[in-house]
């Protein structure tokens, strides 16, 4: 074999090792010619992300997820790691969310940019999140109207059973005695009204007189409205004197004379002053008696014998 023949297969042969390699790492998503940069993301729960799940930031894709496995620690959550082949800065508290990338379930990666300052290096770890997929988000929106659903499930139970407890043997009971009362009641309304009816009809003529009554009140009050209004006003007028008199000082002058009548009565009863003494000595009562009837006897003589008190000369 020729030395250049060697060459030409050994060199043949590192090619496709090459080759291989780098389309293994492609596969992977590695560039071996891209400066890539992996970050690490820790998840209770990927929602069936899988490897070579596309990573987006605004819509575009940036990377790819390169491996998905469990914690070192046992804790039961998903190291996730992320290799980004495209150079952009990235905040380190920034948030990598799985969302749903189509509506059969597919999942990607979206970086959520923070605000900070300081960028991520390679294989740092970034805050993981995932959203609420379209299953959740139905399920949430139907649990209102599930549980509304039951409530009304429920109530309809409790209406169909008492239907049929008010159809039942002792429902038919009920029910009859409820129409029997039922009955009795329209009877009982029935009679009450045609005695309504009777005593209408035989107080006739004197509904009649109370109804001309009560419209000739109304006619003549109409009539006399001005009299009416002048009698109000005369009220007022006299309401007015009223208010404006002073009737404190009236009342309070009216219980100083009752106070000194009720002295004056005391002193009378006491046997005070003449009063007094007339009200309650009899010897100077026939006392006054005895001179007012030997007074009327001396005018009687005088009239009947005046020359015996008068004397008369002739000059």
């Amino acid at each position: 074999m020729k030395k250049s023949t060697t060459i030409y297969i050994g060199a043949t042969f590192i090619v496709a090792i090459i080759i291989f390699i780098w389309g293994y790492n492609f596969l992977k998503g590695k560039d071996l010619f891209r400066e890539q940069t992996v970050l690490h993301v820790r998840y209770h729960n990927v929602s069936g992300l899988v490897t070579a799940n596309p990573i987006l930031l605004n819509g575009m894709q940036i990377g790819q997820v390169s491996s998905v496995r469990f914690a070192p620690d046992y804790s039961g959550d998903i190291m996730v790691s992320l290799l980004i082949n495209k150079p952009f800065p990235i905040p380190v508290d920034t948030k990598a969310r799985i969302i749903n990338a189509t509506l059969l379930g597919d999942k990607s990666v979206e970086l959520v940019l923070g605000k900070s300052k300081k960028m991520v290096q390679n294989n740092d770890t970034l805050e993981g999140s995932v959203e609420v997929d379209l299953k959740e988000q139905v399920n949430a929106a139907l649990a209102p109207i599930k549980a509304r659903a039951e409530q009304i499930l429920t109530n309809a139970d409790s209406l169909i059973s008492a239907i049929n407890d008010a159809f039942g043997r002792k429902g038919n009971n009920s029910l009859k005695a409820s129409m029997q009362d039922l009955q009795s009641t329209f009877h009982n309304l029935n009679a009450t009204t045609a005695n309504l009816n009777e005593m209408v009809k035989t107080n006739e003529v004197k509904i009649s007189h109370i109804i001309s009554n009560v419209d000739s009140l109304s006619v003549t009050l109409s009539d006399n409205r001005q009299n009416i209004g002048d009698i109000v006003k005369n009220l007022k007028t006299v309401s007015d004197s009223l208010s404006r008199a002073n009737l404190k000082e009236t009342v309070a002058n009216a219980n100083r004379t009752l106070d000194e009548l009720q002295k004056m009565i005391k002193k009378i009863n006491a046997g005070q002053g003449t009063a007094g003494a007339i009200m309650n000595n009899d010897s100077l009562y026939l006392q006054v008696n005895k001179a007012i009837l030997q007074l009327d006897k001396l005018l009687k003589d005088i009239r009947e014998n005046p020359h015996r008190y008068l004397k008369f000369s002739v000059f």
